[in-house]
């Protein structure tokens, strides 16, 4: 039994999940990866060294509770909960099927609702104020406008809206030992993203700083060591996005350029590649 207690990653079958789940295995918790796929849970465990893992749906509150106290289950307790778990279809709402913007929201926003109620279920059963970390995996288009993908972006704004809100729920009931904490971090270079490199509606997501999995691990770490309510990746995009959001006819007028500035990224990697970007890959088999 691990002293840190257990920890659940959804979506850690591969990319992102999956080096959380092993930054927390590496820390000592009794990791439980959780995946809809079977086959990508399964490995994963197995690479990482994880205590086990499990196949969730987490649009499914039943299999978000099950996999819950199977947490519990081994280790009496839960310390880690994290919300990784996320879907993005790119394209103007109104050229998406009503199935594709039920799809995202009910994954990035229902997904992570499931996952930090059913951890401060556990969370609360410990100690007299309860104790643990829900730390949800969000992104900088839950705090701003995100041209070609308003269907995602508005999925983001749900679950970090939700998330701080619930934070608030939590202490005005007195519970002070259960932090929640939002990681925002800009275009990841994951398998979901790489599948985007062709797409010019996804174009926003490469006009910044690319990031790598590891940069992203990182701060989740120092989110554990410190919690923090949002945290945006990297710090200075996050200033951006809130300055666009406070003036938003000044952010409209920048964004046609903003758009061109990511497709010349989108080209640029198509041809040249993306550093890091055999090794990231490979870690998502």
């Amino acid at each position: 039994m691990s002293a840190l207690g257990a920890a659940v990653v959804t979506g850690a079958g591969r990319g992102l999940g999956k080096e959380i789940a092993r930054l927390l295995v590496n820390r000592g918790y009794a990791v439980l990866v959780t995946d809809v796929d079977e086959t990508t849970a399964r490995e994963s465990a197995d690479e990482i060294g994880a205590a086990g893992w499990r196949v969730v749906d987490v649009r499914d509150e039943a299999q978000v509770l099950a996999a819950r106290d199977a947490a519990m289950s081994r280790n009496g307790r839960i310390d880690v909960w994290v919300n990784n778990a996320g879907v993005l279809l790119t394209g103007p709402a109104w050229e998406q099927t009503a199935e594709q913007r039920r799809l995202m929201v009910e994954v990035n926003a229902l997904g992570a609702m499931n996952g930090t109620l059913a951890a401060i279920g556990a969370m609360r059963t410990v100690g007299a104020g309860g104790s643990g970390h829900i730390v949800n995996i969000v992104s900088l288009a839950g705090l701003t406008a995100v041209p070609g993908e308003a269907v995602y972006a508005a999925s983001k704004h749900a679950a970090i809206g939700f998330s701080l809100s619930t934070l608030a729920d939590l202490r005005l009931a007195g519970v002070d030992g259960i932090d929640i904490s939002c990681v925002c971090p800009d275009g990841i270079w994951t398998p979901m993203l790489h599948d985007k490199l062709d797409d010019p509606q996804s174009a926003l997501s490469f006009s910044g700083k690319l990031l790598q999995p590891e940069e992203v691990v990182a701060a989740v770490s120092r989110v554990l060591d410190r919690p923090r309510p949002v945290t945006a990746l990297p710090r200075w995009r996050g200033w951006q996005v809130r300055f666009g959001d406070t003036f938003p006819r000044v952010a409209l007028r920048l964004t046609p350029m903003i758009v061109e500035q990511g497709r010349r990224a989108q080209k640029k990697f198509l041809t040249r590649g993306v550093p890091g970007a055999s090794r990231v890959r490979g870690s998502d088999t």
